[in-house]
């Protein structure tokens, strides 16, 4: 799978998690064809998290892995790694029987007023608001993630 070149040690360990918990990783499946901006998907029926790399990489305008120091494999690979991150906070959710994470954090977390469109669009396809919210916030959080997972599907 081609978005693996694009992790970094956090979210390697997340799928690592994620896989230990019995769910696996597809890529550019069908669902990626519902629009050029979504960059990964959650299957909760099928135990699946969908990283839909060559949208990641026409929005990074990324051509070839090769070329790893260029800025198009840095925006590239910051699509995936947040995609990545941001259905890791469903899996999580999915593990704790569909209800929002316990968040331990000593700061007031906050949607960042640049997600609230891509928030909009998620809200659509998964009809739970609050859910997309909570993985728009820690999406950007891997530490938190793997806590998350940890706690609640191992």
């Amino acid at each position: 799978m081609e978005f693996l070149l694009f992790l970094n040690a956090k979210e390697e360990e997340i799928l690592n998690i994620i896989q230990k918990a019995g769910y696996r990783a597809e890529e550019n499946t069908p669902l990626c064809l519902l629009g050029k901006n979504y960059v990964g998907f959650f299957k909760k029926n099928q135990k699946a998290i969908v990283i839909c790399t060559d949208n990641a990489k026409e929005k990074g305008g990324h051509i070839f892995a090769k070329f790893k120091q260029s800025d198009h494999f840095d925006k590239t690979g910051i699509f995936i790694r947040r995609a990545l991150r941001h259905e890791s906070v469903h899996v999580a959710q999915h593990c704790n029987n569909g209800n929002l994470i316990k968040i331990d954090s000593k700061k007031k977390l906050k949607l960042n007023p640049y997600k609230l469109e891509a928030l909009k669009g998620s809200t659509n396809i998964s009809g739970k608001r609050e859910h997309e919210y909570q993985a728009y916030i820690l999406e950007d959080k891997p530490k938190l993630i793997i806590s998350a997972l940890e706690r609640y599907c191992l």
